[in-house]
């Protein structure tokens, strides 16, 4: 498992830092740590390169026309999303550092 903080100052002091490197045996992303922060990349996590985008697109391929319209395509664009599918996204987050 990967800790990416998210940029507090107070993440980023040598207390904190020592806290990551113990829990996480040093596999975090952030500000002085073991793997830096890349340069404008606030979309390293699959929920933010990966899922939010494709929910949408799949809820949004034709326009719902009621709530319960959206809810139900929200409920099915979730469940066709495999397991298979998640664990790829996760591996991209090492190819995206």
């Amino acid at each position: 498992m990967w800790y990416q903080h998210d940029g507090c100052p107070a993440h980023f002091s040598l207390v904190a830092r020592n806290k990551f490197n113990e829990k996480f045996a040093n596999r975090w992303i952030g500000r002085r740590g073991p793997v830096g922060w890349p340069a404008r990349s606030s979309d390293l996590t699959p929920l933010d390169f990966f899922l939010w985008g494709t929910l949408k697109d799949m809820v949004y391929k034709e326009e719902p026309t009621t709530p319960q319209i959206m809810r139900q395509r929200i409920i099915e664009a979730c469940a066709s999303i495999t397991p298979d599918v998640i664990r790829r996204a996760n591996q991209s987050v090492i190819r995206r550092i």
